[in-house]
């Protein structure tokens, strides 16, 4: 997985960062737990986090420029369709992902090119926001660990909580309220860098090995997303009326917590 000339993150994505740190420490209190192995934080690596809100990649933006990790994100398409951001996206390095499309595969052979040019990417193996009664993570889908397999690279779980406080499921409609309710009531977000999840044993091309790997993946972030809403065991405080549930994608834990 060497390369004689590894992708450096440009300076209009380390500029995000820490905007991003601004804007999370005033619409909320901001704790992160946990680190990133210094060997591991120019990579190659894979950071694999839950997805509750669309203010996620703002937070995870800011946690990870708290460890000194600049990632890049394979985000969903309608992000680059869009006529700034989409262009933004494009120059800081990050991976376009087109959902229920053939093209998806095209977008998991470019994060597998980055892992190898030595990049970290973070990647939401739910697929999606989650849906799950009771904000768990929910089952996920097997391209993370199809990519992890495949490069070999390190995975690291990342839990986070309190991003659903900010930014409502059905933004842009309803934004300008919660940015408005975190100002006044400045709920906690939490984000937690686990220890990596050991995939050495399921060797890449076994019948079965994808999903056993995205199994443990969900497994580790549903663990150490524990700790991190105490008060909150079966259903959130805050409770989005626009989030829909559903319960085809309940994940079972395959370990004991």
């Amino acid at each position: 997985m060497d390369n004689p000339t590894p992708w450096r993150p440009p300076l209009l994505w380390r500029a995000a960062q820490l905007l991003a740190r601004a804007i999370v420490a005033a619409l909320g209190r901001f704790e992160v737990t946990g680190d990133v192995p210094a060997e591991l934080r120019r990579g190659p690596l894979i950071l694999a986090a839950n997805h509750i809100s669309p203010f996620d990649p703002v937070v995870l933006a800011a946690a990870c420029r708290a460890r000194g990790v600049a990632p890049r994100i394979m985000a969903t398409g309608g992000l680059f369709r869009t006529a700034v951001l989409g262009p933004l996206m494009r120059r800081a390095g990050h991976i376009r992902v087109d959902r229920g499309t053939a093209s998806v595969h095209q977008a998991l052979d470019m994060a597998a090119s980055a892992v190898a040019g030595g990049s970290v990417i973070l990647v939401y193996p739910e697929g999606r926001i989650g849906l799950a009664p009771g904000m768990w993570p929910e089952r996920g889908k097997t391209g993370a660990a199809r990519l992890a397999l495949a490069c070999g690279a390190p995975v690291i779980p990342v839990a986070q909580w309190g991003s659903h406080e900010v930014l409502p499921y059905r933004t842009p409609q309803g934004m300008l309220r919660g940015l408005a309710r975190a100002l006044r009531r400045r709920p906690t977000i939490r984000v937690h860098f686990g220890a990596p999840v050991t995939l050495r044993d399921l060797p890449p091309g076994t019948p079965g090995a994808a999903r056993r790997a995205t199994d443990r993946i969900i497994d580790a972030i549903t663990d150490d997303l524990v700790p991190l809403r105490p008060d909150e065991p079966d259903e959130p405080r805050h409770v989005d009326p626009g989030r829909p549930v559903d319960t085809s994608r309940v994940h079972r834990r395959h370990r004991p917590a």
